[in-house]
């Protein structure tokens, strides 16, 4: 049994090298798990499941077939391609999962997330967070031609990496209170996220008991996975 773990790898047709990667660990490490885990941040911006752009039905195609292979895929929207809905996650065969999810890893409970959520002290960022996952917010950008779309993401992109590459580093982090918090409320000691880019295993005490906070790496200078068997766990990557 075997289960992988990927987030942040940013898919866009700009960076072929990450692609290509991409492409190879589907085609060659994928086909040997049981499950796939997708948490977030997949694309590096998502306007709607109605873009007819070639690359994304390339993506879609490959993750179908990984899925048709007996690989089950599993998906948590990040904070670049929350609007990824039903209609792409059938096009790909995988399941859509909500922002956080307990799941059983070999007799082991674990939450998992995207982990933008953990980043309270970026306050802009969860004012736009929580309007943006609105419904009202969602219709009304989905309803707009998807030419507008596609230049209104891009705008926000560069505003959006203008302003975080001034943001103070430990802003942009994860509050240990809200992960604390978080592994409280779901009575878990596991948490597996990605989004701060921070690859890392990080073991601490909870209550008095030991707890592990495994972060997922991102796919800008490699690929990053995360290996889950009965075994144990191994945080591995691959050059583009």
């Amino acid at each position: 049994m075997l289960t992988y773990f990927i987030a942040d790898l940013h898919l866009t047709q700009k960076r072929s090298d990450i692609t290509e990667c991409f492409l190879s660990f589907i085609e060659e490490q994928a086909p040997i798990a049981d499950r796939l885990y997708i948490l977030g941040d997949f694309f590096e911006y998502w306007i709607g499941d109605d873009d007819d752009n070639p690359y994304v039905l390339n993506i879609a195609a490959k993750l179908k077939q990984l899925s048709e292979k007996g690989t089950e895929i599993f998906f948590i929207v990040g904070n670049r391609d929350f609007l990824i809905g039903e209609r792409f996650a059938a096009n790909c065969g995988m399941t859509l999962l909500p922002d956080s999810k307990v799941i059983d890893l070999y007799g082991q409970r674990a939450l998992i997330m995207h982990g933008d959520t953990l980043c309270t002290n970026d306050i802009e960022y969860q004012k736009f967070r929580k309007k943006s996952r609105s419904w009202w917010w969602q219709f009304i950008i989905k309803s707009l031609p998807l030419k507008t779309r596609r230049k209104m993401a891009q705008n926000y992109r560069q505003k959006a990496d203008s302003g975080e590459k001034m943001q103070a580093k430990e802003i942009m982090d994860v509050s240990q209170s809200e992960v604390e918090a978080q592994m409280r409320e779901h009575d878990i000691d596991l948490l597996i996220h990605g989004h701060t880019h921070r690859p890392n295993v990080h073991r601490f005490e909870l209550d008095g008991k030991p707890a592990t906070r495994i972060v997922l790496g991102d796919w800008y200078e490699q690929g990053a996975w995360l290996k889950y068997s009965e075994q144990g766990f191994e945080l591995l990557n691959k050059p583009l």
